[in-house]
């Protein structure tokens, strides 16, 4: 049974054709470091721990088969991940995070341009833009992978999209439609600096990819977090209920099944 589970913020544990694939790992204690500058408010982040305590965490991180980082911001890639998984774990990233990886000691490094096989899943890779203009440049490359699964030939397989750190952007429409997975996880939250426009999804980026790809369920995580995420779990879902669409918001450590989505859809 393929599902997600997220732990906090952009960290989920993809499972699937009986592995276990951690997404974008941000494993510190909360109030471990401070609060992303230029943005308000000035808290200590993470603001919350994570669901699990540190036996569990343990046990969690002696599972997970191998490990996809989207980009290296710290909320992503944090140093407490770089220091409890193990070197030796397959870990795939975008090509401008291979050398920064390596030189943390893994070992097993692969870069997705296009798509990999690995272990009877393909993984895809698509791109995005974190914010716009000048202030997307800055922000550096990011990656959405699509994770798929076929069971058996002429069938049509697991396809869960992990769109990363992106806004609308051509690239998640390209997802969407060349590969139409069942599941769509997207970081919301809006995060924002004093300056400039979100570099996260908003309701509104939500809603356009509902539009685009009406079939899709879609999960949304990135909130309540880390200080530059301004919407709250709460605040998008009053803005997908005034919408009138349907998006799963799951809480920190809650399962989302992919066999549940018809139902919820």
């Amino acid at each position: 049974m393929s599902n997600i589970q997220l732990l906090r913020h952009a960290t989920i544990v993809v499972n699937m054709g009986g592995k276990k694939m951690l997404v974008d790992p941000m494993l510190a204690p909360k109030d471990a470091f401070d609060p992303v500058p230029n943005a308000v408010p000035e808290i200590k982040i993470p603001m919350v721990d994570l669901p699990l305590n540190a036996e569990a965490l343990a046990a969690l991180i002696q599972e997970i088969d191998a490990v996809f980082v989207t980009h290296t911001h710290p909320d992503h890639w944090d140093p407490i991940a770089q220091e409890m998984l193990p070197k030796d774990l397959p870990l795939f990233c975008q090509a401008p995070d291979e050398a920064a990886i390596k030189g943390q000691g893994f070992t097993k490094v692969t870069v997705i341009e296009d798509k990999v096989e690995w272990e009877g899943i393909t993984i895809h890779r698509f791109g995005g833009v974190h914010g716009k203009g000048a202030l997307a440049e800055m922000m550096g490359p990011v990656s959405g992978f699509v994770f798929e699964y076929l069971q058996a030939r002429n069938q049509e397989g697991d396809k869960i999209y992990v769109a990363g750190d992106t806004i609308w952007h051509p690239e998640v429409v390209r997802a969407l439609d060349t590969l139409k997975p069942q599941m769509t996880v997207l970081n919301a939250g809006g995060a924002q600096f004093l300056q400039g426009e979100p570099i996260t999804m908003t309701a509104e980026d939500i809603a356009l990819v509902h539009q685009q790809a009406p079939d899709t369920h879609i999960v949304a995580i990135h909130m309540d977090v880390v200080n530059h995420c301004h919407i709250k779990r709460v605040d998008l879902q009053k803005a997908m209920d005034e919408k009138q669409i349907k998006v799963e918001i799951p809480a920190d450590g809650e399962v989302v099944n992919l066999q549940q989505v018809a139902r919820l859809s």
